[in-house]
């Protein structure tokens, strides 16, 4: 009796002095939404967006009178020093977790960012639903002193949204994660891409960096998508237009939606939206040697007409998703090419459809991918067709007067 007791006794005290050891009040965390990293020399330059909570709580009150959010920059020779050295000026400790934003500059990607990842990559404090980003033109810095447009009162949560929406609707960027960055850097068969964010507008930052930004129609600066960047393994090497995007991001099957011009035989413009992709990348050996086939089924809508066409006519339908076809096979061609004789870089994830379908090539191909990459025969095979015509068949300006 006495040992039940005893033993009572002791998980009691356990359960006592367990729990919230580790506890962390809110009052003492600064929440960190953003984070932007240069290169000043030889360190790295942090910086770090900051939530204002005392100013998020004022603007549902209509009486804020500052910034919802501040940002803080230190230099340091690792990522973590840098990020420690902030609370020189912070009262408040970072907290990582809603961390929505990552974005690196143009400069420092070229010389490589596996170093600055590993500390992301190893912090217990960060999820992994962050977008990266880098920034094109200008420096981190800079990005995260811009104040956005007031859709959004935290400008981390503007650029994580217009990238979310962006992707969805007009597919020329994307929406990469710390884990899928690394997964495609240490594959052999695949290189990175991520979205790059530009300014546009007037730099001057004593203005861009107030609600001043904001109090016109059209602010003076504003954070627009601006391309994608190319690398190989960790170094940026170059950048894909739009058009290059939207092709690199069909074959990926990451096309939800985009939309896109047709030319009409008479002269004029229709617009078809893209409502639906599926797309397949087949690796196979023939003849010896690795080869790829792109599959690729896409589904219109008719959005926008703007010239004299009949579109109750089954052939002029078979003409415009002709059209679309030989459109998109050509983007997909060129961007596929410019990867292949231009970069020497693998960013369709070729090498891992030969994987899938040949690993035992593929154990003596992966030593040699580059070069045999450069030379892989692809085959691009599009089917498109056109769903719905909207709420009227014909253009109503057939039967306005002459």
């Amino acid at each position: 009796m006495r040992r039940w007791a005893a033993a009572l006794l002791a998980l009691t005290i356990l359960t006592a002095t367990t729990g919230c050891w580790n506890r962390r009040e809110l009052n003492d965390l600064a929440i960190t939404v953003a984070m932007g990293i240069d290169r000043i020399g030889d360190e790295f330059q942090v910086s770090a967006q900051l939530v204002n909570p005392s100013e998020i709580a004022a603007r549902k009150g209509s009486t804020s009178k500052g910034a919802p959010v501040v940002t803080y920059s230190k230099t340091g020779g690792t990522v973590f020093e840098a990020l420690r050295k902030m609370t020189t000026e912070s009262p408040r400790k970072l907290y990582l977790s809603h961390l929505r934003m990552l974005i690196i500059s143009e400069s420092l990607a070229k010389e490589g960012i596996a170093k600055l990842l590993d500390v992301l990559s190893r912090a217990h404090e960060l999820r992994t639903d962050f977008f990266i980003v880098v920034a094109r033109g200008s420096s981190a810095k800079e990005m995260l002193e811009i104040y956005t447009v007031p859709q959004e009162i935290i400008p981390a949560n503007h650029m994580f949204k217009t990238i979310d929406t962006s992707s969805a609707l007009w597919a020329a960027s994307g929406k990469k994660t710390i884990d899928e960055l690394i997964s495609d850097m240490i594959s052999k068969g695949k290189e990175p891409v991520l979205t790059g964010l530009g300014i546009a507008g007037d730099r001057n930052m004593r203005e861009t960096s107030t609600e001043e930004n904001v109090r016109h129609i059209v602010p003076l600066s504003r954070l627009h998508i601006a391309g994608q960047a190319v690398f190989k393994n960790d170094k940026l090497i170059g950048w894909l237009n739009e058009e290059e995007s939207k092709a690199y991001n069909y074959v990926l099957g990451n096309v939800k939606g985009t939309a896109g011009e047709l030319a009409c035989p008479e002269g004029g413009k229709l617009t078809v939206e893209v409502i639906r992709t599926r797309a397949q990348v087949k690796g196979k050996i023939k003849d010896g040697k690795p080869a790829v086939d792109v599959e690729l089924r896409i589904e219109n809508d008719v959005t926008d007409v703007e010239c004299d066409i009949d579109l109750e006519d089954v052939g002029t339908i078979a003409e415009l998703e002709r059209t679309v076809e030989k459109r998109v096979k050509q983007f997909i061609v060129h961007t596929v090419r410019k990867a292949q004789n231009q970069w020497h870089a693998d960013i369709f994830g070729f090498g891992e459809a030969i994987h899938r379908a040949a690993p035992k090539q593929w154990k003596t191909l992966q030593h040699e991918w580059d070069a045999a990459f450069s030379e892989l025969p692809v085959a691009v095979k599009i089917d498109v067709k056109i769903r719905r015509l909207g709420t009227v068949s014909d253009p109503f300006m057939k039967s306005m007067k002459e």
